[in-house]
């Protein structure tokens, strides 16, 4: 299981490299790193099941606000989202946004629900 926390712990870490240049990218690699912090720690065997659940409901939580913006996407029939990096339109930012925040959301969940034995 370490192998797979760490792959996560860079995947997370890659995240939060390409906020870079996203028109507010320190709360992104705030979100994405506290991610990377709890698959460190996990990988280390010093799991903080406590932090994984706050992060899981307050990135559940946040993402749930962005259900409308999402919703509105879905039924403009989904237009792409990846076409250009520079999100012209405000549905492309939000819908990002949205998925981003799952992403961390299930991220998170899965180190605060998995069985105390799974490694």
């Amino acid at each position: 299981m370490k192998i797979v926390f760490w792959v996560i712990a860079v995947l997370f870490a890659a995240f939060a490299l390409v906020q870079y240049n996203d028109p507010d990218p320190l709360i992104w690699m705030l979100v994405y790193g506290v991610v990377v912090v709890l698959y460190v720690l996990a990988a280390l065997e010093k799991s903080h099941r406590r932090m994984a659940l706050g992060v899981f409901v307050a990135t559940l939580g946040w993402a749930l606000t962005y259900v409308p913006a999402f919703w509105d996407w879905i039924q403009m029939g989904t237009p792409s989202i990846v076409e250009t990096m520079k999100a012209e339109k405000p549905y492309v930012e939000l819908t990002r946004e949205f998925l981003g925040l799952l992403l961390a959301a299930a991220a998170s969940g899965w180190l605060a629900f998995r069985r105390q034995g799974q490694r």
